[in-house]
């Protein structure tokens, strides 16, 4: 094993450190202070990365793990956005989105095999930058989420592809209420390729280390050694799809909510009250953007969702028709008092014609997003 140093940053302070082996490459991502959420830098370095090591015949496949004890990746660093936004400083946002989109493109493009060690936090963007990879590996400690709805913004990062390809309409369910799966639920829905105790974690890396090889079979055959066999909890709310799918799957957010009103209505629905709950917290335009985002990205392939997400994270940021996403990450992260105040607080209040705003072209003005559909096959 060799640690490369980085020629333009201090090697401590490298957004992702480069982990060398014989035959393959670890990108370990360096933020875990900040639960290793995606910066303009990281994602930028992510790219280059990636792309050197594709064309490098030397490099059989590429890993990516977490640094730290806590997470793989929380997702992007709102924070940040929230802070440049404030300072009106609207294009550094759109160059972060471009950098991250495309990122996302490039591993759900790769031409090499990739293992996502994702052990830990894996919420929002750090599910995009990990998931379109070939093998995705989770442990025992691994908790997913989508929680975007509750800081005024969606689901971006290539999350209406991958949401909407789970079974029924539990990607609906996970996108608007922000609800966790761990480890052995992502394996059982399809978002994980392989699940392992994290104990197990040491001799995965060590044995994928040794390898010599481009093959998926070898590299799977490697990961299916250490893997372990599990079922979800009783609880778990994949016990639930019938009844998420008799929820979820309403044309409108307005039947969506009054259906789990009725049930929680009824007396020990306690569950649904919960959920009914957790989408009232969100912001209504939020929920209405992210369910027509997760029905449109049903039909489309991983570079159509992410351009029509382009535009979408966009106007969220523009604040042309709303401000709650900096209004979202103020009240949920940076004050902390937990009490935004959207700026439509009804669903009622947000119209067709607003939610149409957030999907449609961004104008001779303003570039779409431009990915390298040209030179990379999308996905089918």
């Amino acid at each position: 094993m060799v640690l490369f140093l980085d020629k333009e940053e201090g090697f401590l302070l490298s957004p992702v450190l480069v982990e060398g082996r014989a035959n393959s490459r670890m990108a370990i991502l360096n933020r875990p202070s900040a639960l290793n959420a995606i910066t303009a830098s990281m994602a930028a370095r992510l790219n280059r990365l990636y792309e050197s090591w594709e064309e490098n015949s030397d490099i059989g496949f590429v890993m990516m793990k977490g640094g730290g004890q806590r997470p793989f990746c929380s997702g992007t660093d709102v924070i940040a956005l929230y802070q440049l936004l404030n300072e009106g400083k609207t294009e550094e946002c759109k160059a972060f989105f471009q950098s991250l989109y495309k990122f996302v493109y490039v591993l759900g493009t790769y031409l090499k095999p990739h293992v996502a060690i994702m052990d830990g936090i894996v919420m929002g963007g750090g599910a995009g930058i990990s998931l379109p990879g070939m093998f995705r590996v989770v442990t025992d400690r691994t908790v997913f989420s989508t929680p975007e709805v509750q800081i005024g913004f969606h689901p971006d990062a290539g999350a209406s592809y991958y949401l909407s390809r789970l079974p029924g309409y539990l990607g609906e369910y996970l996108a608007l209420t922000g609800e966790k799966l761990n480890g052995v639920e992502m394996m059982t829905c399809g978002l994980a390729t392989h699940y392992s105790l994290k104990e197990k974690l040491p001799w995965i890396e060590d044995r994928l280390g040794n390898l010599l090889t481009d093959d998926r079979s070898v590299i799977e055959n490697s990961l299916a050694q250490y893997g372990s066999l599990e079922y979800p909890d009783p609880r778990s709310v994949l016990h639930k799809i019938e009844t998420i799918d008799s929820l979820f799957s309403y044309d409108t957010m307005e039947e969506i909510v009054e259906a789990l009103e009725n049930k929680a209505a009824e007396p020990g629905n306690i569950w649904y009250a919960t959920v009914l709950n957790k989408i009232k917290e969100a912001s209504p335009l939020s929920l209405k953007v992210t369910l027509q985002s997760i029905r449109e990205g049903r039909f489309q392939t991983l570079d159509q969702c992410l351009t029509r997400e382009y535009r979408t994270s966009l106007k969220f940021i523009s604040k042309h028709v709303s401000s709650d996403f900096c209004e979202g990450v103020r009240a949920r992260l940076v004050d902390k008092d937990f009490a935004p105040k959207w700026s439509l607080p009804k669903l009622e209040e947000v119209t067709d014609d607003m939610v149409a705003s957030f999907f449609s072209p961004l104008g001779e003005v303003e570039p779409e997003l431009n990915l390298p559909v040209a030179v990379r096959e999308p996905d089918v």
